[in-house]
């Protein structure tokens, strides 16, 4: 069977399945194939938002209209 051919199949079955845990488990397993973003940051822009974080948790923030003014 060629690809194009699975992926019919496989669609026709994922239409006329009604189980949400099926639909849910697929969901999942798709999820993690995609991957996570944070896996393709370099450490540095990983460090940037993890610190970017604890300034946000800590109560450091300034306003959007702000930081406009400030980046423009």
């Amino acid at each position: 069977m060629d690809v194009q051919a699975t992926k019919l199949k496989l669609l026709k079955f994922i239409l006329e399945n009604d189980n949400s845990d099926f639909i849910a488990r697929l969901a999942e397993f798709i999820r993690k194939e995609e991957g996570d973003f944070w896996n393709d940051l370099s450490e540095v822009e990983q460090k940037h938002i993890i610190q970017g974080i604890e300034e946000l948790d800590k109560g450091k923030r300034i306003e959007y209209d702000s930081f406009l003014k400030k980046i423009s």
